[in-house]
């Protein structure tokens, strides 16, 4: 992953210049569109689109030091007018690109290059487990997306879930993992960013049908998830561990994301204040390859190196 990733940067710098679809990127590197983004927004935190923006303002920032006519450098880099182009360059660097030279004023935005970097010997436990399709059945809001600490709109909402709910999960509740779930999807930013909303439920599995009007409902397909136990303290530990997810196993895994979801369950310890148990279950596909399995899990406990980025001058 870490050829692909600097492949797909050379990239973006050969095409600067050009109109191209974000897509094209990760069609040149043969990674799913949206896996490479999600991993390279948890490397960076900025979005793809983020990054090309800046990279081409920050090259026309370049050209207008050195003399450059606004109209040339907008149309040079992809702008469709030059108001458009004023626009977006005032709000990035502060100024009007017609004042760059007079002012000499360069504001910029390094290519990127990812790099492999050791810390600590630190262990990632996973299994990977085939599961049927089954539906989430439960109690859902929109609620604010939020990457660290306690959201409290979900509080709220499990506050919020009543007894005869409660009792019809418990009957419907017939698949692993036994117990009460959260799950987040339809995010506005498709987990791009952090950003918007997305919808929360919290339920059970199930693949029974008769479902009342009282819960709500998310189908999903026959995956294979990665899950990923974690132990510590809450909610630290379970973010912690989901980052990671993203930044470090996904960069050296034989397993791509299928799907933009995915859910945890939590059991607080009785004996130890804010200190939990948890599962993230992450629905993966296998890379490249046609995965053959009779639904075990497998249990792996290995080392990962950190990777992470520099910018070149």
């Amino acid at each position: 992953m870490l050829k692909k990733l600097n492949d797909a940067m050379d990239y973006i710098e050969a095409h600067l210049e050009d109109e191209f679809l974000l897509e094209k990127i990760s069609e040149h590197i043969n990674v799913s569109d949206y896996h490479f983004r999600k991993i390279f927004f948890a490397l960076t935190n900025m979005t793809l689109n983020e990054y090309v923006k800046n990279r081409r303002l920050s090259e026309a920032n370049k050209e207008l030091l050195q003399g450059a006519q606004v109209t040339d450098v907008a149309y040079q880099y992809g702008y469709q007018s030059v108001d458009g182009f004023t626009r977006a360059f005032k709000k990035w660097s502060g100024i009007l690109p017609s004042q760059v030279e007079k002012l000499k004023q360069c504001k910029s935005c390094q290519k990127l290059q990812f790099v492999v970097t050791m810390k600590g010997g630190t262990l990632m436990e996973y299994k990977i487990i085939e599961k049927p399709a089954f539906t989430f059945a439960g109690v859902s809001k929109r609620v604010p997306l939020q990457y660290e600490g306690v959201n409290n709109a979900i509080l709220v909402l499990a506050e919020s879930i009543t007894q005869e709910q409660k009792e019809e999960m418990h009957r419907l509740q017939n698949i692993e993992p036994y117990e009460t779930v959260n799950v987040s999807y339809e995010s506005d930013t498709n987990f791009l960013e952090e950003a918007g909303e997305l919808t929360h439920l919290i339920g059970v599995l199930t693949t029974k049908n008769d479902i009342s009007s009282n819960l709500d409902t998310f189908p999903v397909k026959a995956h294979t998830w990665a899950v990923f136990p974690n132990e510590g303290i809450f909610p630290f530990t379970l973010q912690d561990t989901m980052a990671r997810i993203y930044s470090e196993w996904f960069v050296t895994a034989d397993y791509e994301l299928a799907e933009p979801f995915s859910f945890s369950f939590t059991k607080m310890d009785d004996k130890k204040p804010n200190y939990a148990y948890s599962e993230i279950w992450i629905p993966v596909i296998k890379k490249n390859k046609q995965l053959h399995s009779n639904g075990t899990s497998n249990a792996h406990s290995i080392p990962f190196a950190r990777l992470s980025f520099i910018t070149q001058p």
